[in-house]
């Protein structure tokens, strides 16, 4: 009978992977770099089985992403610099430390006064370390939640509008001079500049709204895709695809998949 706990179990599999001698070539051959997008690229799957509601699938995805922790785990121990038990008591340390509230005897009164509460004890921790406002948000993160982490810490000591009137005005503001760049002809660098200060504003609407950015965009991209589905469906009724259509048929059947609903509720989010 097997006596390993099921960590146990996947820490000596993926240590038998790494084997020199008789693992497999391609996990010899990973290192911290190679092995980052499969980690990021797990962590999607796991958010895409949560907005699927798909409770098996998610299990599996949990376990794919498992694997990743116990990969880099395992290249870390082989450098001598930490371990799995390392990276759990890590965790396991921060979140004692900052929940002072269940784990010492600090009070709260709600969820949010918590969230504020994480937030300033985060602060605090990077001000120790003599961080700067802005640094250790995560280059790898995908660029409208950077952006929004990005005016939040901002925003923490006070480099914030007074209120959201400020915050659309300055989306206004932004979205004349991208109409201008490209009247007057602007690079492709200065409208890409343009078009960068616009969707920064346009985060700042969400942060000050409370709306996840990347769960906005997530949503239109649904509903996008089914309507657009539902386009190519009635053109194939009709024995044709969307290249042997015109602008003004697709747009037809757009409105009318808009009338009935379609991509209203989406479910990605």
């Amino acid at each position: 009978m097997n006596s390993q706990t099921p960590i146990e179990r996947l820490l000596a599999i993926m240590a038998r992977l790494r084997d020199r001698e008789r693992g497999c070539p391609w996990d010899v051959q990973q290192t911290f770099a190679t092995i980052a997008p499969y980690t990021i690229e797990e962590a999607y799957e796991v958010a895409d089985a949560i907005a699927r509601n798909d409770l098996g699938d998610l299990r599996d995805e949990l376990g794919d992403l498992l694997f990743q922790v116990a990969f880099h785990s395992q290249l870390a121990r082989e450098q001598g610099a930490f371990n799995f038990d390392d990276v759990a008591n890590a965790i396991a340390d921060k979140m004692e430390r900052r929940h002072p509230h269940v784990f010492g005897s600090a009070t709260v009164e709600d969820a949010a006064a918590q969230t504020v509460a994480w937030e300033e004890q985060k602060r605090r921790e990077r001000t120790e370390r003599g961080s700067g406002v802005l640094d250790e948000v995560p280059l790898g993160l995908p660029a409208l939640t950077r952006a929004n982490k990005l005016g939040k810490r901002a925003a923490q000591v006070g480099f914030e509008w007074p209120d959201i009137t400020g915050a659309l005005d300055k989306v206004e503001e932004e979205f004349a001079e991208l109409r201008a760049e490209i009247r007057d002809g602007g690079t492709p660098d200065a409208i890409a500049g343009e078009i960068g200060d616009l969707l920064f504003s346009l985060v700042n609407i969400c942060r000050y709204l409370h709306i996840d950015p990347e769960g906005s965009l997530r949503r239109t991209n649904s509903k996008f895709e089914q309507r657009f589905s539902y386009v190519e469906e009635r053109l194939r009724e009709r024995g044709r695809h969307p290249q042997q259509s015109t602008l003004e048929e697709m747009d037809a059947l757009w409105n009318e998949a808009k009338d009935r609903g379609i991509g209203s509720d989406p479910q990605l989010i």
